[in-house]
Order: C-alpha cells, then sequence, then structure tokens
C-alpha cells in the first residue's frame, strides 16, 4: 500500500497519473471506456 509506505500525498500523485495514462491511451486510439470487465457466460 503505497499510502501506509510513502504517505497520502504519493499515492495521491500515483493514482493522479495511473488515471492520466489510461485517459491518454483512451482518447489516442479512440476505444471507449468500459465501466465493468465482460463476465464470461457460464456454460451450465
Amino acid at each position: 500500500n503505497v499510502a501506509k509506505r510513502r504517505g497520502r500525498q504519493r499515492a495521491t500523485v500515483a493514482l493522479a497519473r495511473r488515471l492520466a495514462v489510461i485517459m491518454h491511451r483512451i482518447w489516442s486510439d479512440g476505444s471507449e471506456f468500459r465501466w465493468a470487465r465482460e463476465e464470461a457466460t457460464a456454460v451450465i
């Protein structure tokens, strides 16, 4: 846990950077954001 090891401020910055990378990749390739993972269909 980054917040415990390095502090809350660094954890906040790390999360912001991670989100920025994800948003940049979405904008670059024009893909759409998926709110949830696609669930595998159950075999009955």
